[in-house]
């Protein structure tokens, strides 16, 4: 209470309009106040009211009057100025004091005026910068996207994933180019200018898989011979042929398509596009796109080369022993060569009882080891005109010329009674290993390699279906 009452007598705490009051009592009504005492006291009894008196009272209380005006004019643009300065300091930064005179009243609306115009061109200037970090940080977050889906791209095509999953990820990734509504990509019939849909990705896409694109062949040929991509956008018209192709077509009024080549020769073309009124694509737009249709040509061209090498190889890489391919194709020549000379020819397939339940159990390492120590065993058991292969994950295979069934079957339970013998010593039950087989000859039981596996393995699941470990005829 007496915080709050002191400070209401405190003169320093009062605003400019109560001390403007105040002054004018003290300038002007207290010395009225005493010159009107004068005058009723000394003045009007010895002189009466004469008009001289009348007039220096009159023109007393006009000078008086005059000059609180003045006053009063000058704290009026003092207290205009302290109410803009609150409200711009309040954040008000579009507000501009209007300067009446030029003295030091106006000096200061004018450094005020100037103050607030800096502030606010600074404020332009921020934002501004805001904007443009704004632009720039989208845009390097553009280019991370980009470089993670390349480095995915990268991966899968190193880690020889399926050229399908490839693919998929590819266009997947070309579709956030410029935002757009769809991305394709398609594969030309050979010699000739049809394409076809093979991967397509957005909202309503499965249209295009039914799609069956045909280009006149002097645009293949000029995509083919300059290389560049082929753009429909508001600065890229085309003839109206290509345009009512993507239009009725893809549905689409803006497309950017990049051509794919293979050794030199077009083979297809991945696009994006969207149907946006008055749109143009970007330069960095193509460019990204085109990073994207030569990852795609690598991916083609290793996975080409890696069927390719599969035909090549003849040996499995884990064990040693032929692959199936070898074992299929020499099978074919021993059946041919048996039938011209009248000679047998027999086909042993074995499979590894329980073989998943003993990877689950023991892992990768040790299912390898076995399938090794399992191979040794049937090289070792066979001759060198007689040919050993694996040909799946626990499946193998044995060529015998000269050989008939019962002698293959001979060979075969051999084999069997070796595998159960050595995985025998394992303490572990889970760890022992047995086998069932199936055998066929030439020609009781076909004149063609497919004819003969398919007898062995039919057989081999006939011995495993009467309870395993044994070999069928």
């Amino acid at each position: 209470m007496k915080k709050q009452s002191s400070k209401r007598v405190s003169f320093a705490s009062r605003g400019l309009k109560y001390k403007l009051r105040l002054a004018l009592y003290l300038m002007a009504v207290l010395p009225l106040l005493v010159s009107v005492y004068l005058v009723s006291n000394y003045i009007l009894p010895r002189f009466g009211l004469r008009f001289e008196v009348m007039a220096t009272l009159g023109i007393s209380f006009f000078v008086a009057f005059l000059g609180f005006f003045v006053i009063k004019q000058v704290f009026d643009r003092i207290l205009s100025v302290s109410t803009e300065a609150k409200m711009i300091a309040a954040g008000d930064i579009t507000r501009k004091l209007d300067i009446e005179r030029e003295d030091e009243v106006g000096d200061l609306g004018d450094a005020l005026n100037q103050l607030t115009n800096r502030i606010r061109n600074n404020m332009d200037e921020l934002k501004n910068y805001s904007e443009k970090t704004t632009e720039i940080n989208l845009e390097i977050q553009k280019r991370i996207l980009v470089l993670s889906s390349l480095l995915q791209i990268s991966s899968l095509i190193t880690q020889s994933a399926k050229l399908e999953e490839i693919l998929k990820l590819t266009v997947e990734k070309s579709r956030f180019i410029a935002n757009s509504d769809l991305a394709f990509l398609l594969f030309r019939d050979e010699n000739k200018a049809v394409f076809h849909t093979k991967i397509a990705d957005g909202p309503n896409a499965q249209h295009l898989y039914k799609l069956e694109a045909e280009f006149e062949e002097a645009m293949l040929s000029k995509l083919a011979k300059t290389g560049r991509p082929l753009i429909l956008d508001k600065d890229n018209p085309q003839p109206e042929n290509v345009k009512s192709l993507f239009l009725e077509q893809f549905r689409l009024r803006n497309v950017l398509a990049l051509p794919i080549y293979l050794r030199g020769r077009l083979v297809g073309l991945l696009g994006v596009g969207n149907i946006k009124e008055q749109f143009n694509f970007m330069k960095d737009d193509i460019e990204l796109l085109d990073v994207f249709a030569k990852q795609i040509a690598i991916a083609v061209e290793n996975d080409l080369l890696l069927h390719r090498i599969e035909k090549l190889e003849i040996k499995d890489a884990l064990t040693g022993l032929y692959n199936e391919t070898f074992i299929h194709n020499r099978l074919q020549e021993e059946i041919k060569r048996a039938i011209t000379y009248q000679r047998p020819c027999a086909y042993v397939l074995l499979n590894l009882d329980n073989f998943r339940k003993f990877h689950d159990n023991f892992g990768s390492l040790q299912t390898e080891a076995a399938l090794k120590r399992v191979a040794a065993i049937i090289r070792e058991s066979v001759t060198e005109i007689d040919r050993v292969g694996r040909i799946g994950d626990n499946e193998f295979a044995i060529v015998l010329p000269e050989k008939n069934k019962r002698q293959a079957q001979t060979i075969a339970e051999e084999i069997r009674k070796k595998i159960e013998f050595v995985f025998s010593e394992e303490q572990d039950n889970n760890k022992k290993i047995t086998c069932s087989g199936g055998v066929s000859e030439n020609p009781l039981d076909g004149v063609e390699a497919e004819e003969l596996v398919a007898r062995a393995k039919d057989r081999a699941n006939h011995a495993k279906q009467q309870g395993k470990n044994r070999i069928a005829v």
